[in-house]
């Protein structure tokens, strides 16, 4: 009885986070339908481990003996969706639950700060939370549960131009907080998992030449063949907008980026004043994503690792060569002072001249803090040679 009463409740939140997201006099629709939703995801995993006997309660060990979590209530502490996910016979696939995980992040921002005008830019999680939900109700429990036939679609008054759809992609509006999060959350994905319509799930509207419609039509929605060639260009289309939805940088981050490639040099300051005096203008290579942070596109980095690539031979050619002492006492040895060695060289600058290697004009410290000496000190260890050619020869 308590596992039917589970399943009716769970099939309830969701009916109504349909219902309120779908309620044009809403505004607060899509945290009141993560929230929702998460409770029917709950729920619905709960009376599919109950029926696999699996326990869906915290607990501990003490001795051989199950020791429960509860409330300070007295009442079990029962797993929450995340849990669930992670169980290892839980029952939903890979992107069904990158959907719930990603829901749930947004359900952790919105539960501790208000939100503003997230709706769109989460639309097609929600969607495919919606499908995925009554896909696996009826999957587990039977078509009895689905509530397809119970909610149809939402209509929507009003076309949106191709001009606002940029302007709701940038819409500087919606909480960065969000935009921080999708923006990591999706980062960690394949782009086959955000193409899985069980992690986002899009629908393309066309407008129809009210002509070619036939009278007796109801809806204008037209499902294509994947393989068709109308399907083809749909795909290509997306694939082109996809295209331009690219990761994006930091400054901080193009410049680890050129550190990774051994231009160590380059800091931010340096890759400002490049594009500011060389190039005087970046419009083309990335935007602004707040008032007050820009964020590279990534056809900015072949230009900044070309302008590195450039510097970088201009500095090497200022680079003063420098010898390690292994080099110098290979030097000597090819000039008949076979039995010279680096102990030998050690002792010569150490105790013979004194020298402070910090402080010496003799040498300087390089790459990786490793010491060289100056081609002027050849001469010095050569003369030392000749005074002891006794023992080095």
């Amino acid at each position: 009885m308590k596992k039917y009463e589970l399943l009716i409740k769970s099939r309830e939140a969701m009916m109504s986070a349909v219902q309120v997201y779908n309620n044009p006099h809403i505004t607060f629709k899509s945290e009141t339908f993560i929230t929702l939703s998460v409770i029917a995801w709950t729920y619905l995993l709960h009376t599919y481990y109950a029926n696999k006997k699996i326990d869906y309660r915290y607990y501990e060990f003490k001795g051989k003996r199950k020791r429960y979590h509860r409330t300070k209530y007295g009442a079990y502490k029962h797993w929450e969706l995340e849990r669930c996910l992670d169980e290892e016979e839980c029952p939903l696939d890979s992107n069904t639950k990158k959907n719930l995980k990603f829901l749930i992040g947004i359900r952790h921002e919105i539960e501790h700060q208000m939100t503003q005008r997230i709706d769109r830019s989460i639309s097609a999680k929600l969607l495919a939370c919606s499908i995925n939900y009554n896909y696996y109700i009826k999957k587990l429990f039977g078509n009895v549960f689905g509530v397809d036939q119970e909610l149809g679609m939402a209509i929507q008054f009003s076309p949106i131009e191709a001009e606002q759809k940029s302007i709701l992609f940038n819409n500087e509006k919606m909480s960065t907080n969000i935009k921080k999060f999708i923006t990591d959350f999706e980062d960690t994905l394949s782009p086959d998992e955000i193409g899985n319509t069980h992690y986002a799930y899009r629908v393309v509207f066309v407008r129809v030449d009210g002509k070619r419609v036939n009278s007796e039509t109801d809806q204008v929605i037209s499902f294509l063949p994947t393989n068709s060639p109308e399907a083809s260009q749909i795909n290509a289309t997306y694939t082109l907008i996809k295209e331009t939805e690219k990761k994006k940088y930091l400054s901080k981050e193009i410049v680890e980026l050129m550190h990774q490639k051994g231009f160590t040099w380059l800091s931010v300051p340096e890759m400002t004043n490049f594009w500011k005096n060389e190039l005087r203008t970046r419009e083309e290579y990335g935007l602004y994503i707040t008032k007050s942070q820009w964020m590279w596109y990534q056809n900015w980095i072949p230009v900044i690792e070309k302008y590195c690539n450039e510097k970088q031979k201009k500095i090497c050619s200022k680079i003063e060569k420098g010898y390690l002492p292994s080099e110098i006492v290979n030097i000597m040895q090819q000039r008949g002072y076979s039995r010279f060695s680096r102990w030998w060289f050690v002792n010569f600058w150490r105790n013979d001249l004194k020298i402070d290697r910090n402080n010496t004009e003799y040498g300087f410290y390089g790459k990786y803090n490793r010491f060289y000496w100056r081609k002027t000190f050849i001469p010095l260890v050569e003369k030392y040679c000749q005074e002891n050619s006794s023992e080095f020869k």
